[in-house]
């Protein structure tokens, strides 16, 4: 079964040879001859393949007049795959190219293609994505690649190579499921595996591996044994050595063959941590941060349990009435942000509180602690009207300069970041801050820093409409992601891809599906500023730039949003006297990533019961960020081009 990324027919190799229509319907391609040349023309990956080549490959003796049915067997499939194509246009996947023909699509328009890319992503991705991405790179085969045509010089070498991607797949897999402790599930594919493939020695180890951590010791020796005996007796081979001496660290029951669970050694470690340090000591408290920075960046409950604990810290310096010690409990905390709303606003409050009143009593001259506090201000004040954030920021990126301090200066720079919304259109200013911050964080090996720059990037250039160069952006992304083991990353470009495809004009319904698929990396995520009503607000924008009812279930969560869509739905139910009335109350957008889309809802109700202030008000709002893409730089969502929105309002 096709997917729904791209548009156009989609083809499947990786069984028999298939093609699918968009709505997921399969196409009849005519004869086992029209699909051979389909399949002849897949296998040379967008190169030519000249007549007489597809000629030779298709007959030992060519039959007079084969040259023409080949090009009556092309028509053919032009049809089958373009039904809709007008006369004398020129066709977009089977192409005429001088002496011969290409075949040209989308990447993922053919299985085996996605299949490759899925298998290259999950070896720069933390353990648990690279399990889903095999998992879903595997589910792609419904049989021997190119099916019809195993005997057929032509499909060979593409069949082996095809067929040696998938079984490295499968070992893969089945590596990192051991790698999470997955060691029992791993086990029945491993089994199947070896059976069908008894000359793979890294099979039969995964295998006994998987056993031995399922407390089956004796059927992991016996696996082994059981592999000496086959490549003795049938290709007249000793087991290499990996095999021989995992069977006698077996026998030794070595430690490493049973690691340890990552919480078991952080308890381990913090067990001995506690013996180590006192409680309250300077010591403890400094060593802590480093801790809950670290657990901050893991995501999910690592995230949380940092949130939650960051004060009890803050408190417990500002008790010993040492301010220097204070200042670097408080600006030692550089956990990168990347989204402009608060995940705990009250305690951003206090942290700004805390961090000002140490500022105040600091000493002259430590001006690294000084800058730290100041960018911790401008963080921590994000979406928050009043103009001492970008203040701080400011005053934090020139010391950071002066310094010639790379880690002073990026955490400066995410603050400046987090302040750059004091009017709509500053895009391209948060792109500039994200080239610096990719450029420092390459040359001093800051990668965190270099993560959030290029979010940053992938941003603002979807502000910008460029969606191309966003998408690069995207993808170091979820490069460095995996190699760092940043999970969080990759909520923010699976968003991206959602909202790029609703960008470029995509029907809504398949946006919307987009959106929720997205969503569900939200749920664990620990960023509750990001997803608390996201969700229905990026739908929201879709129906109110495509001109659809905003048709929404009663339990809708709208979270902070609600004002922005109350209008909207009212609205939908013809409720106008009402829409008009919440349109007047209106409160003006949040300075931050989504301040041009809610402006954009705003001037769409305001058009629809005529409010002229209002109108006036996101006309004023609206105008520095002409040339935007509303709501696209938070790299979530988007209500359209803002042009679109002014052109209305006159």
């Amino acid at each position: 079964m096709r997917d729904h990324t791209f548009e156009g027919p989609a083809f499947g190799v990786l069984g028999p040879v298939v093609a699918w229509n968009e709505s997921s319907h399969q196409i009849d391609l005519k004869g086992p001859r029209h699909r051979a040349v389909l399949a002849r023309l897949i296998v040379a990956r967008g190169r030519v393949v000249p007549v007489d080549v597809i000629v030779d490959d298709l007959w030992v003796d060519p039959p007079a007049g084969a040259t023409s049915a080949i090009r009556t067997f092309v028509s053919a499939l032009r049809r089958a795959l373009e039904p809709d194509r007008a006369p004398r246009t020129k066709p977009k996947v089977i192409m005429t190219e001088g002496p011969g023909y290409a075949f040209q699509t989308a990447p993922d328009a053919v299985d085996a293609w996605k299949f490759e890319r899925l298998v290259r992503e999950a070896a720069d991705s933390t353990p648990a994505q690279s399990l889903e991405l095999l998992r879903t790179a595997l589910q792609l085969w419904r049989g021997p690649a190119y099916a019809e045509f195993t005997e057929e010089p032509w499909a060979r070498s593409e069949r082996s190579r095809l067929e040696e991607l998938r079984l490295t797949g499968v070992e893969r897999m089945a590596s990192t499921q051991l790698e999470l402790g997955q060691a029992a599930e791993a086990i029945p594919d491993l089994d199947a595996h070896v059976t069908e493939h008894p000359w793979r020695e890294d099979g039969w180890r995964l295998l006994a591996l998987a056993l031995y951590r399922s407390d089956r010791q004796g059927d992991a020796l016996a696996v082994l044994r059981r592999a000496r005996k086959l490549l003795a007796e049938e290709l007249g081979i000793d087991p290499g050595s990996r095999l021989t001496d995992l069977e006698s660290d077996i026998l030794r029951r070595e430690n490493y063959l049973d690691p340890v669970a990552a919480e078991q050694i952080f308890a381990r470690v913090s067990a001995a941590y506690d013996r180590t340090l006192a409680a309250g000591s300077k010591s403890r408290l400094e060593s802590t941060v480093g801790l809950l920075r670290s657990l901050a960046v893991a995501g999910g409950s690592g995230l949380e349990t940092a949130r939650n604990q960051r004060l009890t810290i803050i408190g417990a310096a500002e008790q010993l009435d040492d301010v220097e010690l204070t200042a670097r409990i408080i600006g030692n905390y550089d956990v990168p942000g990347i989204w402009t709303r608060s995940d705990d606003p009250r305690q951003a409050a206090q942290i700004v509180e805390t961090a000002q009143r140490t500022l105040d009593r600091l000493p002259d001259g430590n001006e690294l602690a000084r800058a730290r506090l100041l960018a911790t201000i401008a963080l921590e004040s994000r979406g928050l009207p009043s103009d001492r954030g970008l203040e701080c920021a400011r005053a934090a990126v020139q010391i950071g300069r002066a310094l010639d301090d790379p880690g002073l200066l990026v955490f400066a720079l995410n603050g400046l970041f987090m302040q750059t919304f004091w009017t709509t259109g500053l895009a391209s200013e948060r792109d500039g801050i994200g080239r610096e911050l990719i450029d420092l964080s390459v040359r001093h090996s800051l990668e965190t820093f270099e993560i959030l720059g290029h979010l940053i990037r992938m941003q603002a250039l979807s502000a910008l409409g460029q969606f191309d160069a966003a998408e690069l952006h995207a993808e170091t992304v979820d490069r460095l992601a995996g190699r760092h083991e940043r999970p969080l990353a990759a909520v923010f470009t699976t968003w991206f891809r959602a909202m790029r495809t609703a960008a470029t004009g995509a029907e809504a319904a398949h946006c919307e599906k987009l959106y929720e698929a997205a969503a569900v990396n939200l749920s664990d995520s620990g960023m509750p500023g990001l997803a608390d009503g996201i969700l229905p607000l990026a739908i929201l924008s879709l129906r109110v730039w495509h001109g659809l009812p905003a048709t929404f279930d009663a339990t809708t969560q709208w979270g902070p949003y609600e004002p922005w869509a109350r209008p909207h739905l009212l609205l939908a139910h013809g409720k106008v006297n009402e829409a008009a009335q919440a349109v007047d109350a209106l409160p003006d957008p949040p300075k931050d990533l989504l301040s041009e889309a809610l402006w954009c809802l705003t001037a769409a109700a305001a058009i629809a019961v005529g409010d002229s202030r209002a109108k006036e008000q996101a006309r004023a709002a609206l105008l520095p960020a002409a040339a935007e893409i509303a709501g696209a730089g938070s790299g979530m969502l988007t209500a359209g081009p803002v042009s679109f929105y002014l052109a209305k309002l006159g």
